[in-house]
């Protein structure tokens, strides 16, 4: 083949650029009408413990040219749009890594996923190519601007759906960046080392935030458990329901039962204290937290004051109230503005029937945070009981109207309207 015939047959198979470009364009605005759409429902689609982020971008004509090049030589031969898996995409970019296998599962459930690659799983720890989860969709029908019927493309368009965290986004974008941006692929053995350490960092930096997600879970779980059960006794007490106390309440198999969290930090310390705490094992839960307030170095005063509330609770728990009182009491010196311990010496003093002490201290807790309905509503029992019948309906429509308005509210509301009645 001389010279000449040689360009020729090169020529007839590289795509024309401008041809190319000009094609792009006019499908452009419909690619980005669709994504657009994909992301609107994505974001209410998706529900996760965290917000996530969302980018989105139709894949640019000089990236959709260099890959034409190399993937689809015959393209300026072709009466529409070569279309490329990766046209639009759209990255979810999560706070946890928790969170990515649970946008792929909620985008398996409501969408038509194609493919799901995962790319990076195959590298060694000695290779720095950044991890993302890369799922393909079809376009939901209601997601075409102008209907499916109109859309100029064909039916098999997808949009690839792309999953990282944080900080897996933020190396991508630096590699993309460093090395693909620029053409780059470092040789030097002791760059690719930097390159491989920044990444292991990362992962690592990934893996213990999710640990610590993981056991703040764990420990609202505790609190939120812990308190409910404080509220159900002193509930009970209120209503005059006195069941028979012991110091502690086994559940059965539960008692002991070691918690995969202890590892010997002060965290580790009280997560185990709430965890038997909430089992019924008080004995061992003020055990735990007395260690924790006599120990050396001595904690920090707002941990004494986390710390003495939880025990003030767990004596509570024991029906031994001036143990409970001396704890709540303590706790406030350590923090004066603990509008919860406040609340709870209060409801020790309703427990034992002074009253006025419970208001005072119930008024102390509402100077702090006047937005807390139970807070009204114990007060409005106590006003009850010392007859002040007009303060007591006036701190229960304050607590209707922050949203509390339980049958123990519709009791109090009743027995108030009576005296009201009677007093006429």
């Amino acid at each position: 083949m001389n010279e000449t015939a040689g360009n020729l047959a090169l020529n007839t198979q590289v795509p024309e650029r401008e041809i190319i470009y000009q094609r792009y364009e006019r499908y452009k605005p419909y690619l980005q009408g669709i994504l657009a759409l994909i992301e609107t429902r994505l974001k209410s689609t998706l529900k996760l413990s965290s917000n996530p982020t969302f980018k989105s971008r139709v894949k640019s004509f000089d990236s959709y040219y260099k890959k034409i090049l190399r993937k689809h030589p015959d393209a300026a031969t072709k009466q529409s749009l070569v279309q490329l898996t990766d046209m639009m995409g759209i990255r979810v970019i999560c706070a946890f890594m928790e969170d990515l296998s649970e946008v792929e599962r909620q985008l398996i459930e409501n969408f038509d996923v194609k493919e799901v690659e995962r790319k990076g799983a195959e590298q060694s720890f000695r290779e720095f190519g950044y991890e993302s989860v890369h799922v393909l969709i079809s376009i939901p029908e209601d997601c075409y601007p102008e209907g499916k019927e109109n859309f100029p493309l064909a039916i098999d368009t997808v949009c690839e759906i792309q999953i990282r965290t944080i900080l897996q986004d933020a190396w991508a974008e630096v590699e993309h960046e460093l090395i693909y941006k620029a053409e780059f692929s470092p040789v030097d053995l002791p760059l690719r080392r930097k390159l491989a350490s920044i990444n292991a960092s990362l992962t690592l930096s990934d893996i213990i935030f999710q640990e610590i997600r993981d056991y703040q879970k764990k420990m609202q779980s505790e609190l939120a458990l812990r308190r409910s059960s404080f509220y159900e006794k002193a509930d009970e007490l209120t209503h005059e329901k006195f069941p028979e106390q012991t110091n502690s309440i086994p559940h059965e198999n539960q008692i002991n039962r070691p918690s995969p969290y202890v590892r010997g930090t002060l965290d580790d310390m009280i997560l185990e204290a709430l965890h038997a705490h909430n089992q019924g094992n008080l004995d061992y839960a003020i055990l735990i937290y007395t260690r924790i307030v006599n120990a050396e170095p001595k904690p920090a005063n707002m941990v004494l004051a986390v710390i003495l509330k939880h025990r003030g609770m767990a004596y509570f728990a024991q029906s031994k109230y001036e143990e409970a009182l001396a704890d709540f009491k303590e706790s406030i010196a350590y923090d004066p503005k603990s509008a919860k311990a406040l609340y709870y010496e209060g409801i020790v003093y309703s427990v034992q029937g002074e009253d006025r002490k419970a208001i005072e201290c119930f008024s102390e807790s509402l100077s702090l945070d006047e937005y807390q309905s139970h807070v009204h509503y114990r007060r409005a029992l106590a006003y009850y009981n010392i007859q002040e019948y007009s303060s007591a309906m006036a701190d229960l429509t304050a607590a209707k109207k922050l949203g509390l308005y339980d049958e123990d509210c519709k009791v109090l509301h009743e027995k108030l309207v009576k005296k009201f009645d009677m007093n006429m």
